[in-house]
């Protein structure tokens, strides 16, 4: 094992997220379900599922020239890593509009994100995902033998932007920020998913991890006692751009075993599904 991951391992045993000033949180419905790990593509809506509840996420589409623009879909680690920034803020703050620095890289320091230019580089793969994410409409849909519900909204009710890729240290005349939609705000206070930012920050290159370690907190704070969730239940949920069951369970399993290096939460991959076991939530409840 690497030295900094042991030494990240022995703080997280023996300090606290609160202690550690690293208590974050999630907005409890993108825990529940969540947005695709890859690219789905020029595609008008895109669709998750756990159970009788479902996420839709609707691309801005705009007109230019007599062309049809597909915004796209957020997807991957930055949205993620963005949304958990936001929660985290609106429940330190209380407010809905959260500033964004008077620079680009003061934004992705908050992020933890070294500013790297190119294609491929960090600064194209936030502007793009902020676009994507900012811009798209969100619904999540109950639907049961006895109770229909829905709720439609957009993760921002305004999303300004005033950094320079090219020179990302320098500030801007206008300071960046967003204000959230009243409805995401809301939901936020609400039901508020705490997560230790210092394991966000360990799993931050696979956005599957950071799915599984959120939901399994979550999934924990509530347990009753011994669940078996089928695998083809958590393919539906986790995994649904995986063709094959047995492909979603080899890195659902492959993630787990990254997860359980720094949340020892009680957990076993079975034949029939992932059973899940009493156990205490990854942020104390004291």
């Amino acid at each position: 094992m690497k030295k900094n991951s042991a030494d990240l391992i022995g703080n997280l045993l023996e300090v606290d997220a609160k202690k550690a000033g690293s208590l974050g949180f999630m907005a409890r419905p993108l825990v529940q379900v969540t947005l695709p790990h890859r690219d789905p593509g020029n595609v008008p809506v895109f669709a998750r599922s756990a159970g009788n509840l479902q996420l839709t996420i609707q691309p801005l589409m705009s007109e230019k020239k007599g062309k049809i623009i597909n915004y796209g879909i957020p997807y991957g680690t930055v949205p993620r890593l963005v949304l958990a920034w936001l929660s985290t803020e609106v429940v330190k703050t209380k407010s809905k509009e959260i500033p964004l620095g008077d620079s680009l890289s003061a934004f992705m320091r908050e992020l933890e994100m070294v500013p790297t230019g190119g294609r491929w580089g960090t600064i194209t793969r936030l502007r793009e995902q902020v676009k994507r994410l900012f811009s798209s409409t969100f619904s999540i849909i109950y639907d049961d033998e006895k109770n229909f519900s829905t709720a439609g909204f957009k993760i921002a009710q305004k999303a300004h932007f005033f950094w320079d890729p090219i020179n990302p240290e320098q500030g801007a005349l206008f300071g960046s920020f967003i204000v959230l939609s009243e409805e995401f705000y809301k939901e936020i206070l609400a039901h508020p998913v705490p997560l230790d930012t210092r394991i966000l920050r360990a799993l931050r290159n696979s956005p599957f991890a950071i799915d599984l370690y959120t939901w399994l907190t979550y999934r924990v704070s509530y347990l009753q006692g011994e669940t078996v969730i089928p695998w083809e239940m958590l393919k539906e949920q986790f995994g649904a751009d995986y063709a094959e069951v047995k492909t979603f369970k080899f890195n659902l399993v492959r993630n787990l075993k990254k997860i359980l290096a720094l949340y020892p939460v009680k957990v076993t991959a079975g034949d029939k599904g992932l059973l899940l076991m009493p156990s205490a939530p990854s942020i104390s409840k004291k």
